[in-house]
């Protein structure tokens, strides 16, 4: 019986590179993820890995936006046709399910982590996609809550306690969660 063989496209070769940069990068961070070990995960070559990205930096970038564009994605999915503090919530609550994707909140962590280390190397490439991406889903925040910059501040700096807490692994009933509710509570 012979097996057929299904070709992918350089698109999806790419897409594929992408998923795979995520996961590897969200584990091992920028400095401590070999190109080599993208490409095992994907299945192909280095040089090929380097036929669809310029080098290390661009892939790193590459799956930097997918995770940002990911955290967008939940948050504008949740917030449809809401504002203000109703679209802050409903994107909180939909934040909450997001970062329970391990790999996903790890990349997070990871871009925060490698800007400082990319930076010490001398590679800024890395650290100038990080800016950029951030700051474009603050102003998407800050535009879907209703404008004001301080509100979207606060709704980062929830968003980065999520992150710590989840990453640390406390569970929801712990204690430490409901001090985050009653700031909230506080604010309102």
């Amino acid at each position: 019986m012979a097996k057929s063989s299904i070709r992918m496209s350089a698109e999806e070769r790419r897409e594929s590179v992408v998923r795979a940069a995520l996961t590897e990068f969200a584990r091992g961070g920028y400095h401590g993820t070999s190109t080599e070990a993208i490409a095992r995960r994907v299945g192909v070559s280095q040089p090929y890995l380097f036929r669809l990205f310029p080098g290390k930096q661009a892939i790193f970038a590459a799956a930097a936006e997918r995770c940002v564009e990911e955290t967008w994605r939940v948050f504008d999915e949740a917030s449809a046709g809401l504002s203000g503090e109703e679209a802050a919530e409903a994107m909180s609550v939909a934040y909450m399910g997001l970062v329970e994707d391990r790999d996903q909140l790890m990349m997070q962590m990871q871009i925060y982590v490698s800007v400082s280390a990319a930076r010490a190397a001398g590679e800024e490439e890395v650290g100038e996609a990080a800016r950029r991406l951030w700051a474009d889903l603050f102003d998407r925040v800050r535009v879907r809550i209703g404008g004001d910059v301080k509100d979207a501040t606060r709704f980062f700096a929830h968003g980065m306690l999520i992150n710590t807490l989840v990453a640390l692994g406390y569970p929801q009933d712990h204690r430490v969660w409901s001090g985050l509710d009653e700031c909230k509570a506080s604010e309102q």
